[in-house]
């Protein structure tokens, strides 16, 4: 990005609750001299947001706010133009998300976005990939607890074995707390695409290009006791393996033959069972209209709980690592990963982006391939835990 740029970051979705969220976190712990707007469609609210952040800091009474709507592709243009990084909280992504990917590819501005919808991100990377890849934009998604912490752990993992040797890495996630409603939304709209959702797999999958001479594969399992995790290893089919796997395609780092399986943590089979029955319970009522708005009203994609039950709140992803003749095992860790971790998460994302010495990439890239050690370290600094707990 040759030319200058108003802003260094523009925050998209500033009023909304994860949005604000990353709108205090930025206004808190922004270096001084970082130049930055909030973007949404209500001047009401943005100079409300405003008006809270400069009981934060004075300074923060001077923000611009710049008027910006999903359905108004001109305004997210502009809203591109003039950053250097763009964040956007506005979702399901699905529904709104895709018309400032677009801004974004075309400008040459770099975007995150807290997306967990893989039908989106496939999507994005068909329609955006290669016009992000001329201008120099680099498109990424799933820069909160879906996924950096397993994106992240996964490559500090890899990093701790030897180097040239086939790889296996397991991911295994603990956590406490409630997830956003806009997760939610964005799960129930997930479901009631299966459809779609495979057909966007197939055209990336038939696309996309493979790494040459490097093997790259998901861990297949089922629910079992794993040596060194207290309680019961399941498979979790979330975005996350994907991106994990998508970095190991794109760095030579993972090695010639890498594997990668993500788990979640139970206390017992019986809980697996019950988990896997809400979640079938839930694919299935999103697929009737009547019943899948039923569902949707059962949590507003802005809400959020108090402070109080955030502060309560706590993820650990453990990772065991094997190859070369060495075992590891690490952890990530931190505290409300719905809420505020996550906006820990996108806000250096979009910081690191704007002001690190990074290694060069574009298109629509992972977390590790565009920031790796510079966003850890990033995430440490800010007290997410990345440590090495053996090997």
């Amino acid at each position: 990005m040759s030319e200058k740029r108003s802003y260094d970051i523009v925050l998209f979705g500033a009023t909304g609750f994860t949005g604000g969220l990353t709108a205090s976190y930025l206004a808190t712990n922004a270096p001084a001299g970082l130049t930055w707007a909030l973007a949404g469609r209500s001047q009401e609210k943005l100079e409300a947001t405003r008006e809270r952040l400069k009981a934060i800091d004075p300074r923060h009474g001077q923000i611009a706010l710049l008027k910006a709507d999903s359905s108004d592709p001109s305004s997210l243009r502009a809203v591109a133009d003039s950053a250097k990084v763009v964040i956007t909280t506005v979702g399901p992504y699905l529904k709104y998300g895709q018309a400032l990917v677009a801004a974004c590819a075309e400008a040459g501005t770099d975007y995150v976005d807290l997306t967990g919808e893989p039908e989106f991100v496939d999507w994005m990377w068909a329609e955006h990939h290669e016009t992000a890849e001329r201008s120099g934009a680099r498109l990424v998604h799933c820069c909160g607890f879906d996924s950096i912490p397993h994106d992240l752990g996964a490559y500090f993992t890899v990093k701790q074995l030897p180097e040239g040797a086939p790889l296996k890495v397991e991911g295994f996630v603990r956590a406490g707390g409630t997830f956003s409603g806009g997760t939610f939304h964005s799960a129930v709209t997930q479901f009631s695409r299966a459809r779609s959702l495979a057909k966007a797999a197939k055209k990336r999958r038939n696309r996309e290009q493979r790494p040459a001479g490097r093997k790259i594969s998901g861990v297949k399992s089922g629910l079992r006791r794993v040596e060194g995790i207290k309680g019961w290893a399941a498979p979790m089919p979330t975005i996350d393996p994907q991106i994990v796997l998508r970095s190991a395609r794109g760095l030579d780092r993972y090695g010639p033959d890498f594997s990668y399986g993500h788990n979640v943590v139970l206390p017992n089979p019986a809980a697996a069972v019950g988990l896997g029955a809400g979640v079938a319970g839930l694919f299935a009522l999103a697929q009737l209209a009547p019943t899948r708005n039923l569902l949707l009203k059962l949590k507003d994609a802005g809400d959020g709980p108090s402070e109080e039950d955030r502060a309560k709140a706590w993820f650990k992803v453990r990772f065991i690592g094997e190859g070369g003749g060495k075992r590891v095992v690490t952890e990530v860790s931190g505290g409300d990963p719905g809420y505020g971790e996550t906006a820990k998460m996108l806000a250096e994302s979009a910081l690191c982006l704007a002001l690190d010495d990074l290694p060069e990439s574009a298109g629509q890239v992972t977390t590790a391939q565009a920031m790796g050690d510079a966003l850890t370290a990033r995430l440490q600094a800010a007290g997410i835990g990345f440590e090495v707990i053996e090997g």
